[in-house]
């Protein structure tokens, strides 16, 4: 090649698979980090990320485990002591009887979701789960070459899955996701309506995943767990939400035994191990001790949702999912736009509010909702509130 020819480059191969949709939230994560260099204004009403650290008896295992252990790899599936843990914290909350060799341990619930469909569904497989719902499920199975079916839940049954929807498919799917309390709408499914889930299931050969993250943070609503009625579902775990611990990554799986050592077999391909520092700070927060200043987040968290459902419909947001559990509203905006991304854009560039467009959960709907969380401060809520009220993005176009 002649020296004055620059040499030519060759772009890296793409996968067909990569090309899932984004994550929006971690889009307007990233607008959010622009506007506050910018401005400092910001008021995160986005992600599900609680504004409170994780509980002291878990910081302070952390730092004597710095202070006292290698913290080099431990087991793949998660050190004995935490696995004992976890098995006696689901014993204690929902009264069904775990061991540990019944528990997974993962680099958080994604991990755990990853490698659970690596290690339960081969590329075509269809899974069911609710349309709205969330989008890490369908991006990650799509990923992997799974066909992804959406039961369109509304109102009528509280958006959650119900076995006339099952059993109006052409054939049962080979998993079902369902999430209790959910993402993005807040709501519980019943306790009846779970059991009945899990039975259909098992007796047509489709896997229910029970996506049981949001446990701990509900509003008057019973929560059950999966595992109540078939131990042949998965149930997941983590120490994110009520734990207030997203971004230690620590989440579990309790397995059917047909389905723990193929899980071993990947996540140590995968991951090799969960952090061990956030194992051993795990540890201390599924205990007794820490539940007094846990169970106080959620009282704030029930404090800032009654001052949602008085302010929300005085700002004009009227339509919205009943906010059973976690900390989300899932609202109606159609009577304000037909494009949530560009609306929560404005939101932003208008009064530093930051909101999650529907697009992420609903495939069809998404364009005429909006997720708010409110797992912050009920002052930062309250600000937001009265930001929002004096936009004109709220009030509706003629």
């Amino acid at each position: 090649m002649p020296p004055d020819q620059p040499a030519r480059t060759r772009s890296a191969r793409v996968s067909a698979r990569s090309a899932v949709e984004p994550f929006h939230v971690m889009e307007v994560l990233k607008a959010a980090a622009a506007r506050q260099r910018s401005h400092g204004d910001v008021i995160m009403l986005c992600a599900g990320q609680p504004s409170t650290p994780a509980p002291a008896v878990a910081r302070a295992a952390a730092i004597e485990a710095l202070d006292t252990d290698v913290l080099g790899y431990t087991e793949s599936t998660g050190i004995l002591p935490l696995r004992r843990a976890v098995a006696a914290y689901h014993q204690q909350m929902s009264g069904v009887e775990v061991s540990p060799e019944d528990v997974v341990v993962f680099p958080g619930s994604s991990g755990a979701f990853t490698a659970l469909f690596l290690a339960a569904f081969d590329p075509g497989d269809r899974v069911a789960m609710t349309r709205p719902g969330y989008p890490a499920y369908r991006n990650s199975l799509a990923a992997l070459g799974c066909e992804v079916v959406e039961l369109d839940c509304g109102p009528g049954t509280r958006f959650q899955p119900t076995v006339a929807m099952l059993e109006s498919l052409p054939e049962p799917p080979a998993g079902l996701i369902v999430a209790s309390p959910a993402n993005p709408t807040g709501t519980v499914i019943d306790p009846t309506e779970l059991a009945s889930l899990a039975l259909w299931c098992e007796e047509h050969g489709t896997l229910l995943i029970s996506d049981e993250i949001y446990h701990g943070l509900s509003y008057g609503r019973q929560t059950a767990s999966a595992w109540e009625t078939s131990r042949e579902s998965v149930v997941v775990g983590s120490v994110s939400k009520y734990f207030s611990m997203t971004g230690w990554r620590v989440g579990w799986l309790l397995a059917p035994a047909s389905l723990r050592r193929p899980l071993e077999i990947i996540t140590g391909n995968l991951n090799i191990c969960p952090p061990a520092v956030g194992q051993h700070a795990a540890i201390a927060a599924l205990g007794e001790s820490a539940r007094c200043e846990l169970d106080t987040h959620r009282e704030r968290y029930a404090t800032t949702r009654q001052v949602l459902l008085r302010r929300l419909p005085e700002i004009g947001l009227r339509d919205y999912a009943p906010p059973d559990g976690a900390f989300y509203a899932w609202c109606d905006i159609g009577h304000l736009t037909e494009d949530s991304v560009r609306w929560c854009r404005d939101l932003l560039d208008d009064c530093g509010v930051a909101l999650t467009p529907g697009v992420d959960f609903d495939t069809v709907e998404g364009h005429r909702k909006v997720r708010l969380s409110f797992a912050g401060s009920t002052a930062e809520v309250e600000e937001a509130l009265d930001r929002m009220a004096a936009s004109p993005l709220l009030r509706p176009t003629t």
